[in-house]
């Protein structure tokens, strides 16, 4: 769909339709889409690299969704609810493989300092922005990661589409005064939701030893239990980073 056909399309009166706290939701198609081929990746080597990919983009979908969502909640302006479904798969793709190329990147340069055991969590950085992470600099990490993807949309809707690293890195350098404290609010944030999230997991799976509920109760269980956090967790990175993003403008830091 063209500009014009766009801008012409809202020129026209059509009624105001709200869903009101249903917003909140409209991420979690691609969250079961992520969760679903990460289960897939993990229970099945020969396409774990697909399901992997696939569940990567699933998220970013779904990172792009709350990003409209909390820039509008933040009175900020933004053209990303009017991209098509096509649109929004080529964003989404151009800014996969940025991403994933930094994150071999930090994992490489791990590995050349000797932090073997460290190095590996450099790869789940973009995972965690939405699912738990196990380990404390993967919660610090998945901030970063999220708060470069941000500026990737911010500046591909700027620039027409075209999503530049570089300027995105730049930009991140030049609002730091905001966006680093913003990072290591979330990674101390990420500390407690893994908490609150390991000790429900834990009294679950207590809960399934003893229970003689049927499975598909259990299942049910599960899955809000699965999906609550991964909202939760996309939604509160999303929240922090725009307002830390907004004050870098408003206060010009």
């Amino acid at each position: 769909m063209t500009v014009a056909v766009r801008q012409q399309l809202r020129q026209q009166a059509f009624p105001n339709v709200s869903f009101g706290p249903f917003r909140f939701f409209e991420a979690m198609p691609w969250l079961v889409l992520a969760a679903s081929m990460r289960v897939i990746a993990f229970n099945n080597a020969w396409i774990a690299i697909p399901a992997t990919v696939f569940a990567s983009i699933a998220v970013l979908h779904a990172f792009l969704v709350v990003t409209q969502r909390s820039i509008e909640l933040a009175q900020g302006q933004t053209n990303l609810g009017t991209l098509e479904f096509a649109e929004q798969s080529r964003l989404t793709r151009a800014i996969l493989w940025r991403i994933g190329l930094l994150m071999i990147g930090a994992t490489s340069i791990l590995l050349i300092a000797g932090y073997m055991s460290l190095a590996p969590h450099m790869m789940t950085g973009l995972d965690g922005m939405a699912f738990d992470q196990f380990s404390i600099i993967g919660k610090f990490w998945s901030p970063v990661v999220a708060a470069m993807t941000l500026l990737m949309i911010v500046g591909a809707e700027r620039n027409r589409g075209r999503v530049d690293f570089w300027e995105a890195a730049l930009e991140f350098a030049r609002r730091s005064l905001w966006l680093a404290p913003a990072v290591i609010a979330l990674g101390i944030i990420y500390l407690g939701l893994g908490l609150g999230q390991g000790l429900i997991r834990n009294a679950l799976w207590q809960f399934y030893q003893t229970s003689s509920a049927h499975s598909l109760i259990k299942n049910l269980i599960f899955f809000v239990f699965i999906f609550s956090f991964a909202m939760l967790r996309l939604w509160v990175t999303l929240l922090v980073l725009t307002w830390a993003l907004k004050q870098s403008y408003v206060r010009g830091g």
